[in-house]
């Protein structure tokens, strides 16, 4: 085979997995056109949540999300690459951070958080080309199904969850 040719069809297999991540997801979470599959980090770690009155309710109470605090791997090689925490925050091994803000969700399996996109406000040192980073894969992660009574208000739960984390560039 050519080396052109050879160079081609490495190209595509790196990338078929992207095209196909994109596709098994629901449109909400879906990456607006022109973007392309950078990295794919798995997350693991535990949610937050802590028991409050709702916000429609104040004799009702709640779990409420407080946030993540999870280690980042490289999807395939398994390699440290970072955390995840409140904000939310995604920060490489290097230093470099990127945070953004929710623009989708959409159910995943029951029992499961569910799958999200969000547009990044800007990063630093390699994140810093990332434009929206989408959670798929998701596994565990939802709020207790313990009692949140006025008695246990401001008690805090975590959770264990999982999620793959794939960050986009504009190409």
């Amino acid at each position: 085979m050519p080396q052109t040719l050879k160079s081609l069809a490495a190209a595509l297999l790196v990338a078929a997995p992207a095209y196909a991540q994109m596709a098994d997801v629901p449109a909400p979470v879906q990456p607006p056109a022109g973007q392309k599959a950078a990295m794919t980090w798995t997350g693991s770690g535990d949610l937050t949540y802590e028991c409050r009155a709702k916000a429609d309710d104040a004799a009702a109470f709640e779990w409420a999300f407080v946030g993540p605090d999870a280690k980042l791997a490289d999807a395939k090689t398994r390699t440290a690459m970072g955390k995840y925490y409140a904000g939310p925050t995604w920060e490489a091994a290097d230093g470099s951070k990127i945070t953004g803000k929710q623009v989708g969700i959409a159910p995943a399996s029951a029992g499961n958080i569910p799958f999200q996109l969000v547009k990044t406000e800007g990063g630093t040192g390699a994140m810093k080309d990332v434009t929206y980073i989408q959670r798929v894969n998701t596994k565990g992660g939802v709020a207790p199904k313990d009692a949140c009574t006025a008695s246990m208000k401001g008690s805090k739960k975590t959770v264990p969850y999982s999620a793959d984390y794939v960050f986009y560039k504009a190409g």
